[in-house]
Order: structure tokens, then sequence, then C-alpha cells
């Protein structure tokens, strides 16, 4: 399914895996996507904290996060998982969010940039930078969802 661009605005993308979560993030106007370090997953949400400071660094207004859809782009379980730590995210950070489908982005990173796999976290945050590519394209723009 196709969108159309979303409304320029600075975000943080994020590449959710178990281990860690890739983040890159935009300008305002779309022209520049850079990379963040990657954070250590925890289950108690200490990474919350570096992404407040990301956020009000850059003056970040809200997320993009990847979800890893199978081939016929149906939720897989990681993409279950993705999908709810998202949520979470913005939750606590009361920010909007899109989902985008970012099935086989590590395959992309890896040939595109050329680099090997690693445990620094720099494919997940290259990752995250072709998932915010992805969304600049094609959208779709940014939710808000009410919590209690």
């Amino acid at each position: 399914m196709k969108y159309s661009k979303p409304q320029s605005r600075p975000v943080l993308s994020l590449d959710v895996g178990s281990k860690r979560i890739g983040l890159a993030y935009c300008d305002a106007l779309h022209i520049t996507v850079s990379i963040l370090p990657a954070l250590k997953r925890s289950k108690n949400l200490m990474e919350l904290n570096l992404m407040k400071e990301h956020i009000n660094k850059h003056n970040l207004l809200g997320l993009v996060v990847g979800l890893p859809l199978d081939q016929r782009a149906q939720m897989t379980s990681q993409a279950n998982d993705c999908y709810e730590y998202g949520l979470l995210l913005s939750r606590n950070l009361k920010l909007p969010i899109a989902f985008v489908n970012e099935h086989s982005t590590t395959w992309e990173t890896l040939n595109r940039f050329g680099i090997k796999k690693d445990k620094s976290g720099l494919v997940d945050s290259l990752s995250a930078k072709i998932i915010l590519e992805q969304w600049i394209n094609e959208g779709p723009e940014l939710k808000e969802f009410l919590f209690n």
C-alpha cells in the first residue's frame, strides 16, 4: 500500500531489536537524515532517558518505528513486539508515531553501506536511517494515540 509524503517535521526513527535499538533522526525539512549511537534495550526502559536527551537536543516531534513484516506484509512475532514497544514509547514520550514496513532493511544496510554485521549497533542505526528515508518518501503520517 502506498501512502503520501508525510508533513515535514523532525522525527526520531527506531530499528527495534531484542537487544539493541538503532536510532536515526531527520531535520524539520527532511533534507538531512543522521544516525545516532544505538541503545541497549532493557526490560525497565532505562534507554528512555537517553532517547529523551536526543529528542530534546534535536527538537524531535515524532517517532517512526520499523515493523519487520514478512514477505506478504503480515505481522510477525517480532513485528508485534516492535509495535507494542513503539506504543509504549509514544505513550511515555508523549509523541505521535508512525509504523513502517522494514522488511529486509538489515540486508539493504549490509549491501548499501558495504559493512559486515557488527555488535556495536552501527548496522541497527543505519537500518533506522533507511526506515526514516522510506517514511520521508512514502509516509504514513504520524498518528497520535490517546492513552489513559
